[in-house]
């Protein structure tokens, strides 16, 4: 019998320490986990594709790139953006049509979600363990608590059913 113990990722790395397409430009007195060396932009000549950032901060901090409907605790806190240039070199593109703009957005608020998770600490580890209670194997940086959706799942030995998996977890 093998146990499976899941649990925080209390080392996780910032995701914006992966390859982003995005650049986050933020702007806040108290926190600093924008892009290192990102830039302020003008947003009236700025070429490329841009989603405004929003963060809400009561008692724990999330963020979105749609806004909080708090007016004390929220507010926009700066923009995450890729220009024209960066993204038809990093897709191959000769031209940035409406689909594709549509798409860079698509991931410019994936990109927030995910460092939205990593706030949060919406992180997840698992270990597992033989009857006596000796490491088999262990995994971590699964973003959101679903081990089926965060790609845990796909990391276990097949022997390890989803069926047990979810008798684990309760």
């Amino acid at each position: 019998m093998m146990i499976l113990k899941i649990k925080h990722d209390a080392f996780a790395e910032s995701p914006r320490e992966w390859d982003n397409i995005g650049t986050f430009c933020m702007r806040h007195r108290k926190y600093r986990f924008g892009d290192k060396g990102a830039e302020d932009i003008d947003l009236d000549t700025f070429k490329g594709t841009w989603l405004p950032v929003y963060m809400y901060d009561h008692g724990g901090i999330t963020i979105n790139t749609s806004g909080f409907s708090c007016p004390w605790d929220s507010g926009q806190i700066g923009v995450i953006y890729c220009d024209d240039q960066k993204a038809r070199k990093e897709y191959g593109w000769k031209r940035i049509t409406k689909k594709r703009r549509a798409k860079i957005r698509r991931i410019l608020d994936g990109e927030i979600k995910t460092l939205d998770q990593f706030l949060r600490g919406d992180v997840w580890s698992y270990s597992l363990e033989d009857e006596g209670g000796n490491e088999i194997d262990s995994c971590s940086g699964f973003y959101g608590g679903d081990p089926f959706t965060n790609g845990m799942a796909d990391h276990l030995p097949e022997e390890l059913s989803q069926y047990k998996i979810r008798h684990l977890e309760n």
